[in-house]
């Protein structure tokens, strides 16, 4: 079973929630974070890393021997990555999004396929638990290629946890898509309901099953626990603010390994899911 674990805003703990069910359910589990721009859910689980691996993505080469400045290349290009200046056909990297139009549509062949590095995957184990994470290229917008390449990392894999990138944009779209279920982390505030409702329909839009944990839940208001039950939404697990919980985030260590008690209640959590999803799929 795949579990994307998202959020509408940053800062909610979806990293949290993300690692602390990952170890809880141990052998037979990958967590996968996707949030490549800013990873950090190895600063919960010290892995050892064993494969690093460099992740590109295709770039048009244009060869001005056989170019004739046609303009075909850049008619098609939607994205304006390649654009004609005189008899030259300039291509600039970070605006391509490797479709690969530009070559098929070149009457002289003169354009190839070449590479531009994205970032690294790096894959490895903490204790029983399977690893892997993307790192973007510093300076780089061109997040999904790369966090496609995570996703395929998870063979031999019973469950796998997504860490997915906070916000609703298309790299949490590339994250989150081909779950079985998305778990969404807010926080009862404002701010946490106004994303929380732009993550919603965003889930809703792929048609995937999902519910909501609920953050330092005895703080705030009740505006996220009534849009939850306007909108049908299972709230799976509160976790309230505790002292001990803050104090073991600051110091990078997860829930479960300060407050053995709490593996229980994420291993229900993952229960709950695992119910919600199978009668899903005896409904449809």
């Amino acid at each position: 079973m795949i579990i994307s674990i998202a959020s509408g805003k940053g800062g909610t703990g979806k990293t949290t929630v993300a690692t602390n069910l990952a170890l809880s359910l141990g052998k037979g589990t990958r967590l996968l974070d996707c949030d490549v721009e800013e990873p950090n859910a190895h600063l919960f689980l010290y892995p050892e890393i064993t494969e690093t691996e460099v992740v590109t993505t295709g770039i048009p080469v244009v060869s001005d021997e056989l170019c004739t400045a046609c303009k075909k290349c850049a008619e098609i290009c939607r994205f304006r990555a390649l654009t004609v200046v005189g008899k030259k056909v300039l291509v600039f990297p970070e605006l391509c999004h490797s479709c690969g139009g530009c070559v098929v549509v070149c009457p002289e062949n003169a354009i190839t396929e070449g590479a531009r590095e994205l970032g690294v995957m790096e894959s490895g184990h903490c204790g029983e638990l399977g690893f892997s994470q993307g790192r973007l290229r510093v300076g780089e917008a061109m997040s999904p290629p790369l966090i496609k390449k995570v996703r395929t990392h998870h063979a031999g894999a019973k469950t796998i946890i997504i860490d997915a990138p906070p916000g609703t944009s298309c790299p949490v779209i590339a994250a989150m898509k081909g779950s079985d279920f998305v778990l969404m982390v807010t926080e009862p505030t404002p701010f946490g309901l106004h994303d929380l409702k732009l993550a919603v329909e965003a889930v809703r839009v792929l048609g995937i099953q999902s519910g909501l944990v609920i953050n330092r839940s005895d703080m705030g208001d009740d505006g996220v626990l009534e849009y939850a039950k306007e909108e049908g939404l299972p709230i799976l697990l509160e976790i309230p603010f505790d002292r001990k919980i803050a104090e073991a985030y600051s110091c990078g260590k997860p829930i479960v390994e300060i407050m053995p008690e709490w593996k229980n209640e994420f291993r229900a959590l993952y229960q709950r899911i695992e119910k919600l999803v199978q009668n899903g799929r005896n409904a449809s």
